[in-house]
């Protein structure tokens, strides 16, 4: 028994990822790459703590749900049919109805004060804010699992969530007005023989591909990253599935969510709506986790993480990277992207974007942005090829942080001191004698 799970642990940790398409025959090969994605997402779902991460969205989801139902409110009102939007809420949360009704009243009452002026200046303002903050931890969230170090710019986080607040209440209220239209024709439909059930289907199929399109386009747009589309589909079909499955199973749980009022009393509504956005977020993340394997599978070739690699590499590999770049630049060549550079160097795509980044950091290179997502980023030297050197780059990386604590040099005056820092100096001296793009 111990040597079969001994297998089945090598095989998942070591074997698995050693097998070559060439090796299998297709169809195992696509089980072998299922197995894979799965295996990373909830590896990495496990390692990158997303039970805190949900919660602390969990907790900007109550902050701002008010404020976002009541634009989607004012703005049904302002199509005419705010019964109906109010009927679809409770059906969005029929596994929630206490939470459901209490929510319903706050909205109400928030309309009611906004419209007499009362909340026209700070409750505005707190209403911004809690949906900007609510935008910011998902992108922040979405970001750190795609490993995404540059966040948007300033234009852009303005536009994109402004957009996000105004065209997603448009949204759920044209989507719930078509909701609606075809709840009516089906009524009108019960006398063709043919058509009602077709009806019917599409009606109770319908939350399920609302809630898959919603997932797919957060997937998509969310990170400040390009996402293929095609990488993002069957995670957003899980997530939403599995969001629907949620649903049905608060519904039928009536007995044990009686036995919890009974307990609680009515404030048994908070904690199971917490309860029930914990989860959904958890969800979510999980479909982003997945959507990200999805995508960078052959990153994951030797799963390297750059705090993982020894100091001594680390350098090695800033090196090789930045005298590739610095030669393309003086043969006046197209410069060089992070995929270009991993397929010439053979470091993973991961470990070069970080790299990169540290080098732009210290000023040794510079991006050149294409998009607006930063996809296709170039770098060129951010000095001239005729000062960057060896010694400039090691000595910049050593020397770049935050910190800089007060230390009593007088205890450095001895005399093995200065050999030590003698020493230092004449190594890196001796490397700027040599020029990364003579390398």
């Amino acid at each position: 028994m111990k040597k079969l799970i001994n297998n089945i642990l090598s095989f998942f940790t070591v074997t698995i990822w050693r097998v070559k398409r060439q090796d299998v025959s297709p169809l195992k090969y696509f089980c072998y790459e299922i197995i894979k994605k799965l295996f990373l997402a909830i590896e990495s779902a496990t390692t990158k703590r997303m039970t805190d991460s949900a919660s602390a969205l969990t907790y900007s989801t109550l902050l701002a749900i008010v404020p976002i139902l009541a634009v989607v409110f004012a703005i049904a009102r302002g199509f005419g049919y705010n019964k109906y939007i109010e009927s679809w809420f409770r059906d969005v949360l029929s596994s929630q109805p206490q939470a459901a009704e209490v929510i319903i009243g706050f909205v109400n009452s928030y309309l009611v004060h906004t419209k007499s002026g009362i909340f026209l200046g700070i409750g505005l303002l707190f209403m911004l804010w809690t949906v900007i903050m609510l935008i910011y931890n998902i992108e922040q969230n979405f970001n750190r699992i795609w490993q995404v170090k540059k966040p948007r710019s300033l234009f852009r986080t303005i536009t994109d969530y402004m957009a996000m607040f105004l065209l997603v209440p448009i949204i759920i209220v044209v989507t719930s007005g078509i909701s609606i239209f075809v709840a009516t024709i089906a009524d009108q439909m019960e006398n063709y023989a043919l058509l009602a059930p077709m009806i019917r289907l599409i009606i109770d199929v319908m939350p399920y591909i609302l809630m898959i399109a919603v997932f797919i386009a957060l997937y998509v747009f969310m990170p400040n990253t390009k996402v293929k589309l095609k990488c993002a589909i069957m995670p957003g079909i899980l997530a939403g599935s599995a969001m629907q499955g949620l649903q049905l199973f608060y519904i039928h749980s009536q007995i044990w969510v009686s036995s919890y009022n009974a307990i609680y009393g009515s404030f048994a509504a908070l904690p199971l709506f917490m309860l029930w956005v914990q989860i959904s977020w958890i969800i979510c993340l999980f479909g982003a986790e997945l959507c990200y394997t999805n995508q960078n599978l052959e990153e994951f070739a030797f799963k390297a993480q750059t705090e993982d690699i020894s100091h001594r590499y680390k350098l090695m590999m800033c090196v090789i990277l930045a005298s590739c770049i610095c030669k393309r630049f003086e043969e006046g060549r197209k410069p060089y992207t992070a995929l270009d550079l991993k397929l010439i160097t053979g470091i993973p795509i991961r470990i070069t974007n970080d790299l990169l980044y540290e080098l732009v950091k210290i000023n040794i290179l510079t991006e050149i942005s294409t998009d607006d997502k930063g996809d296709y980023n170039f770098y060129q030297p951010a000095e001239s090829t005729s000062r960057l050197s060896v010694g400039l780059l090691i000595d910049r990386l050593e020397s770049y942080g935050k910190w800089k604590l007060e230390l009593d040099f007088h205890k450095f005056k001895s005399e093995r001191w200065k050999k030590i820092l003698m020493a230092r100096s004449t190594y890196l001296e001796n490397q700027r004698n040599i020029l990364l793009k003579d390398l």
